[in-house]
């Protein structure tokens, strides 16, 4: 299998069934990070994952974590979190400040979330296609999440805590707005023990790229912005219970 080389004008992704074996998932390289070529991508289950200094490389792996909405898992400690009610939760308030909290250094001292990535997803995000969570104390921002919205499947990205299961609280009030518009899928990408700790699992790139296939093809449409009230957590809870 060789690397696609795209068109850095007129991009045209190749099959995803394509991508390398090793490294794995390697589809292409090159193209732009354009609205439209991005939204492409992601209705193929393709995503944009490179280092500074590097051509765009663009990635599709042999399997992929997901959770479903309706698998949710909360431990009984982050349960007593949320409903303490400690942190004010936003959506879409402060999306800026999240993807570049996102992109600070982490323990290797480097990251993927490059200046050229920041500017392309802020353009997704005043298109309604990019969104975020965020999770406050006070009026300091201390964890989120963001990702792209394919109809009824979140593609997230990248989430970052600057307290105790700050990441895991924006999570799970995403997939607690999820489950109120009928989103069923939240694309994690890759695996983590972090992630299946919330009921993540891991499927093959054909069964996602079908079950993609069909979500991406009905629409949901998630709040331009909201702050989620004290009783949401609660409230939600009470309608479809989400704690095992």
């Amino acid at each position: 299998m060789r690397l696609e080389i795209l068109d850095p004008r007129n991009p045209r992704f190749p099959d995803p069934l394509t991508a390398m074996k090793e490294p794995d998932g390697l589809l292409a390289a090159g193209g732009n990070l354009e609205v439209a070529t991005l939204l492409s991508a992601y209705c193929k289950g393709i995503f944009p994952w490179y280092q500074e200094a590097e051509p765009i490389l663009w990635w599709s792996p042999s399997e992929r974590c997901i959770i479903r909405t309706d698998n949710f898992h909360v431990s009984k400690s982050l349960s007593r979190t949320l409903r303490q009610g400690r942190y004010k939760i936003t959506l879409n308030k402060a999306f800026a400040e999240v993807i570049r909290a996102c992109a600070e250094p982490r323990g290797d001292g480097g990251t993927w979330i490059t200046d050229e990535m920041i500017h392309a997803y802020e353009r997704l995000h005043h298109q309604n296609q990019a969104h975020s969570v965020e999770v406050w104390e006070d009026k300091n921002l201390v964890g989120g999440i963001y990702g792209v919205s394919i109809g009824k499947v979140f593609c997230g990205e990248s989430m970052f805590s600057r307290v105790n299961s700050g990441s895991k609280i924006a999570i799970a009030y995403l997939i607690s707005l999820m489950r109120i518009t009928d989103m069923k899928v939240l694309d994690c990408q890759l695996s983590s023990r972090h992630l299946h700790t919330l009921g993540a699992v891991v499927i093959s790139r054909q069964a996602f790229i079908t079950e993609l296939t069909k979500l991406s093809k009905q629409a949901t449409d998630l709040p331009k912005t909201m702050e989620f009230p004290e009783s949401w957590w609660t409230e939600t809870v009470k309608r479809s219970p989400v704690c095992k």
